[in-house]
């Protein structure tokens, strides 16, 4: 029997159903102890219908507290202060750092570029690849190139400008 029937046997009393009981004796039943259960542990009043903890999450803070503690630390109340004039485009600013930049750019254009650094300049849109900010941590190639971002670390502009770059900062 697979094991998401278990339950349900269980509850059907003892080893014995309705069936087999129809051919055994008074004694016999006595014998065994009692009937199948008629209710199958749900009450003969309720029946095992409508909401008895009440619909959904009924009762977090009342008779299903302590799930609520226990699983759900934190539902309720609140954290912090409100902040009436919210922008949340103004505090946008993911991060990408000087050398990774090169891998924001196709390799074709990576080698044309590093074979003829007098021919046309690649130009890196870092906000297109979803990056706001550039910060100064790595090394660059000495080829020239030019960056758009919205925002540049005073480290990233130097190391930028020091490998033959220009920084063009986009609103």
């Amino acid at each position: 029997m697979p094991s998401r029937l278990h339950k349900n046997r269980k509850k059907r009393g003892r080893k014995y159903t309705a069936g087999a009981f129809a051919i055994l004796s008074v004694e016999a039943v006595s014998d065994i102890g009692s009937l199948p259960d008629v209710s199958a542990g749900h009450g003969r009043v309720g029946k095992h219908r409508k909401h008895p903890g009440g619909r959904g999450l009924a009762g977090g803070q009342h008779h299903h507290r302590i799930n609520m503690d226990m699983f759900h630390p934190g539902y309720f109340g609140k954290v912090g202060m409100r902040q009436f004039h919210l922008t949340r485009q103004s505090h946008w600013a993911p991060v990408v750092n000087v050398e990774k930049l090169w891998t924001l750019v196709s390799d074709e254009a990576r080698e044309k570029a590093a074979a003829n650094p007098t021919g046309p300049v690649p130009v890196i849109d870092i906000l297109r690849h979803g990056y706001s900010k550039i910060l100064g941590k790595g090394r660059l190639p000495e080829v020239p190139f030019i960056v758009k971002a919205r925002f540049v670390s005073r480290k990233a502009e130097e190391k930028i400008v020091a490998a033959g770059g220009k920084v063009e900062l986009v609103a």
